[in-house]
């Protein structure tokens, strides 16, 4: 018998996503930003208020089953032992690596290492590893509440957009551009977070030309967009966000390059888009000859 192997992908692409996982992603995201936006888009009536505190808590018991739906598909299409064991470090990784920095002016540690892994092993790896990583960094600091499921869902979107990135750049152009992309993130996830809750709260007061910086129902979506422009400038973009896409730059930039070389030599030792298959000996293949001692018998 002979080995023979079959590529049916990048050898370095953990999780492969195929045309029906990327309609399943596609339309899973859209869903989830719908979750983040909708009370910008619906015309909540004043004495309709009152449900608004139980609203959040609706769609928050639903993002999790849109999550699990896509892990689901996305494990469907092709993710191996190997992969699960990678997904498995990674995300034992990063929960650590988040306590380290939560907490103190916005030091976060756990986004420059999902963007590195992202660029490495692609788009659907890391869509779930951002999911597995924010969730176990939850369980291990006690972070579990309402917010989480958004913040699963942003941090997905991180490293899928990282496994996105154009793949033809290298170097120290690579670095830039990783970079360039971990600040990006870093304000972008300030955003999301903040949309999250901002609908929900009233009475945020600010020398500010109508008073406030709260959400306003029924208000048009570009005046309740300004509003949260100002909401997220005020509370976090200065302080947060910014010490979040300081950080990004700093580990990407000092130990950036070689956490990329650790990530590329390990994913091709795995393999992933190899898999072995075995066939019939070849017409043409022929046993080698033993060796023999002394000399052979007439």
């Amino acid at each position: 018998m002979s080995a023979r192997v079959r590529q049916w992908g990048r050898a370095d692409q953990a999780v492969r996503v195929g045309p029906r996982s990327t309609a399943v992603l596609v339309l899973a995201s859209l869903a989830g930003l719908m979750m983040f936006i909708w009370p910008l888009l619906v015309r909540v009536e004043p004495q309709s208020m009152q449900h608004g505190p139980d609203a959040p808590f609706v769609f928050v018991g639903i993002l999790p089953i849109l999550i699990v739906i896509v892990l689901a598909e996305l494990s469907e299409g092709g993710m191996d032992a190997k992969a699960l064991a990678m997904l498995g470090v990674l995300s034992a990784v990063n929960a650590a690596l988040r306590p380290l920095g939560a907490g103190t002016a916005g030091i976060e540690t756990v986004f420059f290492m999902l963007v590195l892994s992202g660029r490495v092993f692609g788009a659907g790896f890391g869509f779930v590893l951002g999911c597995t990583s924010l969730f176990a960094s939850a369980l291990l600091t006690a972070g579990v509440g309402p917010w989480l499921p958004f913040q699963m869902l942003s941090s997905a979107w991180i490293g899928m957009g990282a496994g996105l990135l154009p793949r033809r750049v290298t170097g120290r152009a690579e670095i830039a551009m990783l970079v360039g992309y971990g600040i990006v993130v870093s304000y972008l996830f300030g955003f999301l977070m903040n949309l999250w809750f901002w609908p929900f709260i009233t009475g945020a007061e600010v020398p500010y030309h109508d008073g406030h910086i709260s959400y306003v129902p029924g208000d048009p979506v570009l005046e309740n967009l300004h509003r949260f422009a100002v909401f997220t400038l005020l509370t976090s973009t200065a302080g947060w966000d910014t010490g979040r896409a300081i950080t990004n730059t700093v580990a990407i930039l000092v130990i950036g390059p070689a956490v990329l070389a650790t990530l590329r030599r390990a994913a091709r030792k795995a393999s992933f888009g190899t898999r072995p298959t075995f066939g019939a000996t070849p017409p043409n293949f022929l046993p080698a000859r033993p060796a023999t001692r002394g000399r052979m018998a007439d």
